[in-house]
């Protein structure tokens, strides 16, 4: 076992320098960078001085890292039969009658009101980002700390979840990763999400964040690699088995919006094969986000659609995975010390995180974390 410190966070949380917090806990400065690096475990008197200097418990500021995956641990539990077939992946809610175990299908599709914190009244002022009354659900929502994030990624509501636990709240806007960078650049929110391939290069991301921020003023930081590709109906019935069945006649699709990673995968797939987007059935038809657009495959609307393998495996649905790519998260430098900000960094590095993205979407975290910018 390792021991890891969260000195750096907390420390910047609290708006600290190195020698600020070296001089209030009485230690060298130089011992604050080693613990921060990792090269460097204090003793208990230390650790004592710099959690009562910083207010937190000792376990609070050092804990055990684990130094391998967390162990799967599987039990026998009965199945809540509300319709459907299950298949290996997909994800259940665990509940207790008396000394039972009740496994419920989760759903991923809204099938109850929404979690909301006001209700739209009236437009003030028109525009893409128009103004506008609402009537709050409870008085004081308006003051409650919030992180800002707009993306795609399903992934984003296991993060929202451990924040949560954490006592930080998590408001989603769901959108293409093209607007999402819009609204980081305009300054509309604190995180965009985007999984923009480079169709030249092959390099995620850094390309199109270099182009919506010339001049480098944020950091990139991978949340998660993931699959993209074709997501077909459950068994995969019309054999949909490579990318050249896109130009079948017999086949139609669900599409994304303009300005979408999977947008953009489907159109280059599209060229390589030498085929007009007019030739294919389902083209114009559009659903904002990979989870809907998995809906559309699960309820007959569609043959196929491109998504990412966690928008198959809720669904049960069949998975052709075309390329590995990354999605990242992108936070303007100023806002990287916001103590919000410093937990969402400290989230991706938990292993409880990590493993709960693994399990429940399939994704790969050996990169969760890694700051590219």
């Amino acid at each position: 076992m390792k021991v890891k410190n969260y000195l750096s966070q907390l420390r910047a949380r609290q708006g600290l320098s190195a020698q600020q917090l070296a001089e209030r806990a009485g230690v060298q400065r130089q011992a604050i960078y080693a613990m921060e690096a990792g090269t460097y475990i204090p003793n208990t008197l230390i650790a004592l001085r710099l959690a009562r200097t910083l207010q937190v418990k000792v376990e609070e500021l050092f804990s055990l890292k684990e130094d391998g995956p967390i162990p799967v641990a599987e039990r026998e539990v009965e199945l809540l039969d509300v319709g459907g077939r299950l298949v290996p992946g997909q994800p259940l809610q665990l509940g207790r009658i008396g000394e039972r175990t009740v496994g419920v299908p989760a759903t991923p599709v809204p099938v109850y009101l929404p979690s909301a914190d006001a209700i739209f009244s009236r437009r003030t002022r028109t525009g893409r980002m128009g103004k506008a009354h609402v009537q709050l659900l409870r008085a004081d929502e308006e003051r409650a700390p919030a992180l800002l994030v707009a993306g795609c990624d399903p992934g984003i509501s296991v993060l929202r979840r451990h924040l949560a636990e954490a006592g930080m709240k998590l408001v989603i806007a769901s959108c293409s990763s093209s607007r999402a960078l819009e609204l980081l650049r305009e300054n509309h929110i604190h995180v965009a999400g985007t999984h923009l391939r480079d169709e030249k290069t092959g390099e995620s991301n850094l390309p199109a964040v270099r182009h919506f921020f010339p001049r480098k003023n944020v950091m990139v930081a991978t949340f998660a690699v993931w699959e993209q590709g074709i997501v077909a109906a459950r068994g995969n019935p019309k054999a949909i088995r490579k990318a050249e069945d896109l130009a079948r006649k017999d086949l139609r699709l669900i599409n994304r919006q303009s300005g979408s990673g999977s947008r953009y995968l489907l159109d280059a797939t599209l060229r390589q094969l030498g085929c007009n987007s007019s030739e294919i059935q389902g083209y114009a038809a559009i659903a904002d986000g990979h989870i809907p657009a998995a809906w559309h495959v699960q309820s007959g609307l569609a043959d196929y659609c491109i998504a990412t393998r966690s928008a198959a495996q809720v669904f049960g649905l069949a998975f052709v995975p075309l390329v590995s790519e990354r999605f990242d998260l992108v936070i303007p430098k100023p806002y990287f010390k916001l103590p919000a900000v410093q937990l969402l960094m400290d989230t991706l590095n938990r292993a409880a995180f990590r493993h709960e993205l693994e399990m429940l979407g399939g994704y790969d975290t050996s990169q969760t974390g890694k700051q590219w910018m």
